[in-house]
């Protein structure tokens, strides 16, 4: 057995998936792997925004970008940022040793839900680009290990939407954990991941505290008033950190949790000085140098509990597109912002 995928680490030797530079996703598949034939990567958004405004925003050129760090790492880790995201596919091999086994058929499709940075990937031909969305559709193949999450795609919506929300599915679970009744809760980044977390919030609070979200664009802001997921909005600019305190302590005051899914660097120290002392940060922005959030914390002399947002809550997936579909505006917003 070898969950955690270590016979295919390239170089360095002796390192986990995650942290190696290479892996070889050409080795036959173990009795504990699961093979897949990939449909589509959802690149995170800081690594999609950091290569797409490294080439220009070519769509062709960004998928160039992508095949080639594939070919480089034999995964998709993008060596700027340090994060992927996640594919859907087509169940091509099951290991009779691997935990789906009995779960799973060849031809089922699935999401994975680890990062594309510890996924064995070959891309044999990109097929298309949407920056909008940020995925990228390609022919190619992936392994997922014994250790490997993953979700059954559901029959009640189409690939891409379920796409949209499990690339980002640990965001309401992570908020359903973390918002106290009667919490003030400030949500900065309107993307994928902020709109889960402000609808989990809305439902966790039941009708006490507060849901705010903050942007740099007024028209994601205004989409999510729209769709009745917030009460209300502060459009602000999260690289700038006294300017962001002004424009709180201005409307309304420093919040019990603060959320931050911006997808841009330089924003852990707006998170830090919007919170009360005492409250909670949830650092879900691949984006983020958690360096620096730890070290600002200190320096700004902020007494507040700060959590890396993992991506794995167990029941995450669920949770997640269980939002979707129970609450149809929010539903018909992934279609028309994330669906393409």
């Amino acid at each position: 057995m070898d969950p955690y995928g270590l016979r295919r680490v390239v170089s360095p030797a002796g390192v986990l998936p995650q942290r190696a530079h290479r892996l070889d996703p050409d080795l036959p598949p173990g009795d504990d792997e699961l093979a897949i034939d990939v449909d589509a990567l959802n690149i995170d958004s800081a690594s999609f925004k950091q290569i797409s405004d490294a080439v220009g925003g070519d769509a062709a050129r960004i998928g160039a970008e992508v095949a080639g760090i594939v070919r480089e790492r034999g995964k998709m880790h993008n060596p700027v940022t340090g994060s992927g995201g996640m594919l859907i596919g087509r169940v091509r091999e099951i290991g009779p040793r691997h935990p789906a086994a009995e779960d799973l058929a060849v031809g089922d499709r699935i999401a994975t839900l680890v990062s594309l940075t510890l996924t064995p990937l070959r891309i044999d031909e990109v097929l298309a680009v949407h920056p909008e969305v940020e995925r990228i559709d390609v022919r190619g193949s992936a392994v997922l290990f014994a250790t490997g999450l993953w979700a059954r795609l559901p029959g009640d919506m189409p690939d891409a939407l379920a796409l949209a929300a499990l690339d980002v599915c640990g965001a309401p679970a992570l908020v359903a954990r973390h918002a106290p009744t009667g919490a003030r809760v400030l949500v900065i980044g309107a993307g994928k991941s902020g709109a889960l977390f402000c609808a989990q919030a809305m439902e966790t609070l039941a009708g006490s505290g507060e849901v705010v979200a903050a942007d740099l664009s007024e028209k994601a802001l205004a989409s999510l008033l729209a769709v009745g997921v917030v009460h209300r909005t502060l459009p602000l600019d999260a690289t700038r950190g006294l300017e962001a305190l002004q424009r709180v302590e201005s409307a309304g005051g420093l919040f019990d949790l603060v959320v931050n899914c911006a997808n841009v660097p330089g924003t852990e120290l707006s998170t830090l000085l919007l919170v009360r002392d005492g409250g909670t940060v949830i650092f879900f922005s691949m984006a983020t140098n958690f360096t620096a959030a730890a070290l600002g914390a200190e320096g700004v002399g902020k007494e507040a509990t700060l959590l890396i947002g993992n991506g794995y809550v167990p029941g995450h997936a669920e949770l997640a597109l269980g939002l979707l579909r129970k609450n149809p505006r929010l539903r018909k917003h992934f279609e028309a912002r994330f669906v393409r």
